[in-house]
């Protein structure tokens, strides 16, 4: 017998906040859990029993980050005084994106290094469910992954 779809949302709702902030920034953070759950809602009774819930509900939250930055993209962001220079991008497309140092550099990371870092170390899923959700390699995973971490101690307080 299936949980009680509500256990899914108290079971593993912060996981997923935690990597939609990652993956989208706080702003736009809780729209992607909303709409992952909303998702999953839809598509549970279906889910097999043996089902990795953890992997299925990053897949949802990837492709609902997906879908949130490519409207995100298409819509242009009204400003009182263009500015005199160009700003660096952050991940959420504002410098004030992300609270911190770390989720500052989180945010400069590549988009493939970000995803990765997100989804083993906030999601703590295996380089092979992270291959599969982003449509790489498990060793492709691995490499941005340690590639995000290596940039995140470089960057982070100096440290390496």
């Amino acid at each position: 017998m299936a949980k009680p779809f509500e256990q899914i949302v108290t079971t593993h709702g912060a996981m997923v906040l935690r990597v939609c902030r990652a993956v989208v920034g706080p702003t736009d953070a809780e729209d992607a859990w909303s709409e992952t759950f909303l998702a999953a809602l839809r598509a549970y009774p279906e889910l097999p029993a043996d089902a990795n819930i953890e992997a299925w509900l990053v897949t949802i939250a990837h492709r609902k980050a997906i879908d949130i930055t490519r409207a995100r993209a298409r819509h242009a962001v009204p400003v009182a005084e263009p500015p005199d220079e160009p700003t660096e991008p952050t991940m959420a497309g504002r410098p004030d994106a992300l609270d911190g140092e770390l989720w500052r550099a989180v945010a400069r990371l590549p988009d493939k290094q970000r995803t990765a870092v997100a989804y083993r170390y906030l999601a703590g899923l295996p380089y092979r469910e992270i291959a599969e959700i982003t449509g790489g390699s498990t060793d492709a995973a691995r490499r941005a992954a340690a590639d995000g971490v290596k940039a995140l101690r470089t960057n982070v307080g100096g440290r390496s």
